[in-house]
């Protein structure tokens, strides 16, 4: 079967009828490039330059879809017309035709074209002017170059700035998608920011509420009942309080308020009386130095916090260590707590406490492990263990 050739757009359908109307009118005036009797014109009358002249309007229909077919089919045709009286519609469509190979041709066509039309133009002006000695023979050249070289040369320009367009515009497109790729996980990470310090300040208040009041009504004793009541108040004030304070963190839009400051390890103290208050045993070992970067501050905070918390849904009686020591240039946290194997804690957890302090200390590149070992102090008996080292040294934290 034979390929069918490409539907020409309607601009380039446009463009062949417009030159060939064009030719025709000149030829039904008689206007011609040359007289009958020029040496040049081969085939005198009006008839010949016809022929040349459907030839290129048809290859004016190929300028875009096969532009190096147009420009050599019509090359033919410009010879041809050179041998008769001449059209100027003819030497404009091929005008045309050597615009568009450069333009919509393969970029090895784009590259050449303008180079062999230079060279042409120079031949063209130099030999006939070294063989005639006339100035009249440098128009030979001037009008070669106008014919071939020009229109080469800005098919060339053009198509330079229409590439560097689509770069530009591919570039920016690129940009966009990296900028909406930077955006996700920009939220993305502020939204597990958020929900670590969301867990990690109202868990153990909540945890401390749901322990109290189990006991107030399991135990059927005032004082024990008032005792956690009064817990259950306590933490619930101050649960509510912190919750202000993350909405207020939410709810900022950059105005004269200043966000509230965040926990740092001086608070470890009223941490740990808090978790006393909660029923817990704990013991404080603190020596984490001075001039700490704030986010290890504010990790390791949390690191404690959320281990007291589990402590207290999850750990049996007995004493809670926790032990905060600086040395090779880290902060190393460790909690320890008693670990009995029961059915069910004693309140409800989502298993995203470890999950949180595991994610901090990596933000941190640092270490985290959590699990059940030997208690060093009492063989035989085993302790749930949260160690953490958090390096200190700026090129650690960027």
């Amino acid at each position: 079967m034979a390929a069918r050739l490409p539907r020409p757009p309607r601009f380039d359908l446009w463009a062949a009828l417009a030159g060939l109307a064009g030719g025709l009118l000149l030829w039904g005036s008689g206007l011609g490039l040359r007289e009958s009797d020029d040496p040049q014109a081969l085939f005198d009358g009006g008839g010949p330059l016809l022929v040349p002249l459907v030839v290129i309007s048809g290859c004016e229909l190929l300028r875009r879809t096969a532009p190096r077919t147009a420009l050599l089919t019509g090359t033919l045709a410009l010879a041809a017309d050179l041998t008769t009286q001449g059209s100027i519609a003819t030497i404009v469509m091929y005008t045309d035709l050597m615009y568009a190979a450069v333009l919509y041709g393969p970029p090895t066509t784009a590259r050449r074209l303008p180079w062999i039309t230079g060279m042409l133009t120079i031949a063209a002006t130099l030999v006939p002017f070294a063989v005639l000695r006339v100035p009249e023979a440098l128009l030979i050249g001037v009008v070669t170059g106008a014919v071939t070289f020009a229109p080469a040369s800005t098919g060339l320009i053009v198509r330079n700035h229409r590439e560097a367009a689509d770069a530009a515009l591919l570039r920016a497109e690129q940009t966009a998608l990296l900028a909406e790729m930077d955006r996700t996980q920009a939220v993305t990470a502020e939204r597990a920011r958020m929900a670590r310090e969301l867990h990690d300040m109202v868990a153990n208040h909540l945890s401390a509420i749901a322990i109290h009041s189990t006991a107030a009504l399991s135990l059927d004793d005032a004082a024990t009942t008032r005792q956690a009541l009064g817990v259950i108040r306590e933490n619930s004030v101050e649960g509510l309080a912190e919750m202000r304070r993350l909405i207020g963190i939410l709810r900022d839009d950059g105005g004269d308020t200043e966000p509230a400051a965040a926990p740092t390890l001086d608070g470890l103290g009223a941490l740990v009386d808090g978790a006393r208050a909660n029923g817990l045993e704990v013991t404080l070992d603190a020596s984490p130095g001075e001039n700490l970067p704030a986010p290890v501050e504010l990790a390791a905070y949390r690191i404690v916090q959320e281990s007291l918390t589990n402590a207290l849904k999850h750990g049996s009686k007995g004493a809670v260590r926790v032990r905060l020591d600086r040395r090779e240039g880290a902060l190393r946290v460790e909690v320890t707590s008693p670990y009995a194997e029961r059915d069910t804690p004693r309140a409800p957890g989502s298993g995203a406490g470890l999950v949180g302090m595991r994610e901090r200390a990596a933000l941190l590149h640092g270490t985290f492990e959590a699990g059940v070992v030997a208690d060093p102090a009492s063989p035989g008996d085993r302790i749930w263990a949260v160690r953490a080292c958090l390096p200190l040294t700026e090129g650690d934290l960027a």
